[in-house]
């Protein structure tokens, strides 16, 4: 993957930590000038940019709450500042609110859609009419779950969300073309803080693994070089797609 996205300018959402971090740092060893967005995380944003500077890349942090519209569009007018433009987009950040239907709440649902559709929106929208002006070659690639396929008791929110961001890449990408390259990647099971894997015990962790065909947990470098290889040359005809990423957990 070394310097297949020489030269490219990329902002990652949620990037302080898990696969937002993973993929942040496979883009700048692969040659890519990163932002690296994240929500009141700067601590672990600034040593994300630490690891991107020693792969010999550019890098900032910049804080924003995606599902705020004025942060949404002053985080990618800040990144492209930065960066002095703006080629590739990956929206990453995400939180997940788990609870029965019975007893989740209107405002915990709302929070869900609006950090992980809303936000993505917000930010798909800044940086494709970035992308649009420049007339730049641009990726956006967003983040969805195997949950969106195949839903997942106590998590209406979330997997509601990740349907969501399903049918958003498949318009944009018919929305977008040709200028415009979207795609989606939906992990599995991945350790990160999100899932809190050295949380569980083992029979939940047992539980997760049941449909998993490889029978272990992901690893976020393993998504990021996902995302690099949609980011980068090799995937000029790939749109409108949705990479699963989850060790056979899901076969579509």
């Amino acid at each position: 993957m070394t310097g297949s996205l020489m030269g490219r300018r990329a902002l990652v959402t949620g990037a302080s930590r898990g696969i937002g971090a993973a993929i942040a740092l496979a883009f700048a060893r692969a040659g890519a000038d990163v932002a690296v967005g994240h929500c009141r995380d700067g601590e672990k944003a600034e040593l994300v940019v630490e690891g991107i500077a020693e792969a010999g890349r550019r890098a900032v942090a910049i804080e924003a709450d995606v599902s705020r519209e004025d942060d949404a569009i002053a985080l990618v007018a800040a990144a492209a500042a930065f960066l002095g433009g703006l080629d590739i987009l990956v929206n990453n950040a995400g939180i997940q609110i788990e609870s029965r239907l019975v007893d989740l709440s209107a405002e915990d649902f709302d929070r869900v859609i609006a950090v992980n559709l809303r936000g993505p929106f917000l930010v798909g929208r800044e940086a494709a009419r970035l992308m649009l002006r420049s007339g730049t070659d641009g990726r956006i690639i967003n983040t969805a779950s195997e949950l969106a396929y195949l839903g997942h008791v106590r998590m209406s929110a979330y997997c509601a969300s990740k349907g969501g961001i399903l049918s958003l890449t498949r318009t944009w990408a018919r929305e977008l073309a040709p200028s415009i390259l979207v795609n989606a990647i939906a992990p599995g099971p991945v350790d990160t803080d999100l899932l809190d894997w050295a949380g569980m015990s083992g029979e939940q962790q047992q539980r997760a693994l049941d449909d998993v065909v490889l029978r272990r947990i992901g690893q976020p470098h393993e998504i990021a070089g996902v995302a690099v290889f949609l980011a980068g040359p090799g995937a000029t005809y790939v749109t409108g797609q949705c990479y699963g990423v989850n060790g056979g957990a899901v076969m579509v």
